[in-house]
């Protein structure tokens, strides 16, 4: 009986710590996330044409930054293996060469990102969608520098277990774009009428002070003093950017392969018209947003496994991971009953458009089945990248989102007419699929221990 207690005790012990490390990666990535949400509720106001430009560019944009903040994503658990295995010191070399790889990536993101609307033939989009669509993604692309950077200083401070800055810049950065956005867009004063480019100019302003303010933030707070980060210039040094690389393309991937399962899925749509794209671009901003809460836990597993890790401590790694799944299926039973109950209600912010509510709470529908398998593949995700195990996850997801999702959701959706519908109900299966896989992968590494 009191060893029964015992495991009880411990792990609501670990539930809490999980739960109170990840709130504010979950706060911050919301804010984040509504960046996007307040592009899209500007776009819907400012006409359905436009609301499918956000969506379609936004899309594109995704794809090129997905790639390069899954890289980055190595930052995490080398700062939080470092920091628990004891060796603080390494910590700044390692982080002044990811600092040149973040330049580097965001300076070729932003190259890629400015020509895309070439592709936008290509993907058969829409017609009327083209033009606005390229202007919101020349607009942007300036952006992608600072976006890079910001994600840099931001997992830094991640690593080391002090995610508060994510919260606070996130949310500063989303009390930006607010009125920056409505400015650009629809004009105020000598402000004159950007439309979907107003957006992207405002989104890109936004982030470049965002990664001014965290930059400013490490160079002055006590906090990180000990790790002396600016305490001399380090020029790139290939082999240690080469081990950032080793560790961070195979994440870089995997990211990718789940992002750009949306984000496909959204381009297959727009050759359908603006209707089920504006739809499709409702529904998948609501069910992002319910994706912060189990992404911010997955972020905060990836620091406390790599730091159980560091000190070689194969039953915290078990346990921090425990916890995370645990909270997990709590976020993702609110977040379907949010979705199932709550969705037309949720719709009438964003459009009047009786045609477009419609297809937007069916689409909800189905973003509730997804809410389980997506949260689990997300949290197991999160604790492989605390092992550093890489890449047989980069492996599975690749099978899992674009050999089963993807594929299937053409087929329902295109070939079949099932329409948006049959092209989400392919999100459930590749999702489905990688929540099996990537969590017997864990399980069977941390069970060696």
């Amino acid at each position: 009986m009191s060893h029964t207690e015992t495991f009880f005790a411990r792990g609501l012990r670990e539930m809490r710590v999980s739960f109170f490390l990840a709130l504010p990666l979950a706060a911050g990535q919301l804010a984040a996330m509504a960046m996007s949400l307040v592009d899209s509720l500007l776009a819907g106001r400012h006409g359905s044409v436009t609301l499918a430009a956000v969506a379609v560019g936004s899309a594109l944009w995704t794809i090129a930054l997905l790639l390069c903040i899954g890289v980055l994503m190595a930052v995490p658990p080398l700062v939080s293996q470092l920091n628990g295995g004891g060796r603080r010191h390494e910590i700044g070399p390692l982080w002044r060469q990811a600092v040149w790889l973040a330049l580097a990536m965001g300076v070729v993101l932003g190259a890629l990102v400015y020509v895309s609307p070439l592709l936008l033939d290509a993907f058969g989009i829409a017609a009327e969608v083209r033009p606005q669509a390229a202007d919101f993604l020349h607009a942007i692309a300036i952006g992608a520098p600072a976006l890079a950077l910001y994600f840099c200083f931001r997992y830094l401070s991640e690593g080391i277990a002090w995610t508060l800055p994510t919260m606070l810049f996130g949310i500063g950065g989303l009390l930006l774009l607010i009125p920056l956005g409505y400015a650009l867009m629809f004009g105020f004063g000598p402000v004159p009428e950007l439309g979907a480019a107003g957006l992207g100019y405002a989104t890109a302003l936004v982030l470049w002070l965002q990664a001014a303010g965290f930059f400013l933030y490490l160079r002055l707070s006590p906090r990180f003093a000990e790790l002396a980060l600016f305490a001399r210039f380090d020029r790139p040094r290939w082999p240690a950017i080469r081990d950032l690389l080793a560790l961070g393309l195979p994440m870089g991937v995997s990211v990718f392969m789940e992002g750009s399962l949306f984000v496909m899925t959204a381009l297959l749509i727009g050759r359908l018209g603006a209707i089920d794209v504006a739809a499709h671009q409702i529904a998948l901003n609501v069910a992002s947003m319910c994706f912060m809460l189990p992404l911010g836990l997955a972020m905060a597993t990836t620091v406390r496994v790599g730091h159980a890790a560091g000190a070689d401590d194969r039953a915290a790694v078990r346990w921090a991971a425990g916890a995370g799944y645990a909270l997990v299926l709590v976020t993702q039973t609110a977040a379907a009953l949010l979705l199932i109950f709550a969705g037309r209600w949720i719709t009438g912010f964003y459009t009047d458009d009786p045609r477009v509510a419609t297809l937007a709470v069916t689409l909800m529908f189905y973003a509730a089945v997804f809410q389980y398998p997506d949260g689990i593949q997300a949290l197991s995700a999160g604790a492989l990248r605390g092992l550093k195990d890489t890449r047989v996850p980069m492996i599975i997801t690749i099978l899992a989102y674009w050999g089963i999702g993807l594929s299937l959701g053409a087929w329902f959706g295109l070939h079949q007419g099932g329409r948006a519908p049959g092209l989400w109900l392919g999100l459930i299966v590749g999702l489905s699929a990688a929540a099996g896989l990537l969590g017997l992968r864990f399980w069977r590494i941390a069970r060696r221990g």
